[in-house]
């Protein structure tokens, strides 16, 4: 029995407050993206499913702690979960609390056809920095990239630059790393750089532009698979373009 691939996104955005309706708009941007989607259940802490019925409600008042609890689709054989934790001042960049939002969704045909909506709709509703859509498989590899890791020195795989840690970066519009899809704030691009049409022609042959002007900016046609070497090489690359990710352009 095989374990069923999954796409990861993540977005960081300025922290919650109390009653903060970013939470249903980002609930909301992922069921415009896929349509049959219906986010209005939680899971209880025995595992329990426990229907919503006053779901938007729930998720506005459900900020606790700069947290939103996780709201699921209920449908064990098409799971599909999102919740937010918040990052302390001390871990984040330039010394100011965020919001991190995490999905995860079945790696199927109609969530790959619709995964730069779906980024698009949580950063956007979040109002997020920066954020990304990676399968767990690669998103693996590059969680290695961050120094130092829990054993020692930096630890990249398969000649990926380091990275710096969060805290280490100078503001929390500059990406900490890359992604199959790559969500970038209007702040966020102006920070790295992007778009320089004479240089990055064959990024913005895959790019949409969002509502508020940001651009969602996809490295790889198939979902990234680090495996194969025209998308690692695509991966380094874009490392190699925007050396303000993780941090590493000289300050």
């Amino acid at each position: 029995m095989t374990t069923r691939k999954k796409l990861g996104i993540i977005v960081y955005a300025p922290a919650l407050v109390g009653n903060d309706s970013r939470t249903l708009a980002i609930v909301q941007g992922m069921e415009r993206a896929l349509p049959d989607l219906r986010m209005e259940w939680e899971v209880s802490e025995d595992g329990r499913l426990i229907s919503l019925p006053q779901r938007d409600t729930w998720l506005i008042e459900g900020t606790k702690d700069g947290e939103f609890p996780l709201v699921c689709n209920g449908d064990e054989s098409f799971p599909v979960t999102v919740y937010g934790l918040q990052t302390s001042a001390r871990h984040s960049p330039g010394g100011q609390p965020l919001l991190d939002v995490h999905a995860k969704l079945p790696l199927d045909a109609a969530v790959i056809a619709a995964a730069a909506e779906m980024l698009e709709g949580i950063a956007e509703g979040a109002c997020a920095f920066w954020g990304r859509a990676t399968p767990d498989d690669a998103a693996g590899d590059i969680a290695h990239q961050t120094a130092p890791t829990l054993e020692g020195p930096p630890s990249p795989r398969r000649g990926l630059p380091a990275l710096k840690l969060p805290e280490q970066i100078r503001s929390p519009e500059i990406p900490y790393y890359l992604g199959w899809l790559n969500y970038w704030s209007p702040a966020s691009a102006k920070a790295i750089g992007f778009p320089d049409p004479a240089r990055d022609a064959e990024l913005l042959s895959r790019a949409r532009r969002t509502a508020t002007g940001g651009w969602v900016v996809q490295l790889t046609d198939a979902p990234l698979d680090l495996d194969n070497p025209a998308h690692l090489d695509a991966l380094k690359r874009a490392y190699e373009r925007f050396p303000e990710i993780g941090g590493r352009a000289a300050p």
